[in-house]
């Protein structure tokens, strides 16, 4: 079993709408995710995957469509801070993400994971499997979600 990691990166906006610093206020990040996957190595006779975990192409395709191209350029709000939501909703054509819970890196590496996790053991089963979701929010803060 190997684990293999690929690094993606997006930007998006929030706020932390209660925080007592700076990060109550609109703003923000160039986010960097990381994506690990767990698995065997492929050894079927002429895949073009032979020797993978899983072709890095692929870890990227998948998590663009599920995940990075729905959060790329979008402001990620709480459903909770009706002001933001109510604004947001008055610009036209606006990309919004809308959450159930604080857009904190801790959840947004949370909500990652689960929806990746689907993704991946759709497509792969069970001889593969999403390990672990790094995402940073900047170069020195990061939240890691791992299956247990």
């Amino acid at each position: 079993m190997q684990t293999i990691t690929r690094k993606l990166e997006f930007d998006a906006g929030h706020r932390i709408p209660d925080h007592r610093s700076q990060c109550r206020n609109l703003h923000g990040h160039r986010y960097v995710l990381e994506i690990s996957l767990q698995g065997d190595l492929v050894d079927v006779e002429g895949a073009p995957d032979r020797g993978m975990v899983m072709d890095f192409a692929d870890v990227k395709a998948l998590a663009m469509e599920h995940l990075v191209n729905k959060w790329d350029h979008a402001f990620i709000v709480y459903e909770g801070d009706v002001k933001v939501r109510e604004f947001l909703q008055t610009l036209s054509d606006h990309k919004t993400v809308v959450l159930d819970r604080i857009p904190t890196v801790e959840n947004l590496a949370a909500v990652a994971f689960d929806i990746l996790a689907n993704v991946y053991d759709a497509h792969y089963g069970v001889n593969l499997k999403l390990k672990r979701v790094r995402l940073y929010e900047t170069p020195n803060c990061w939240a890691d979600v791992e299956r247990t």
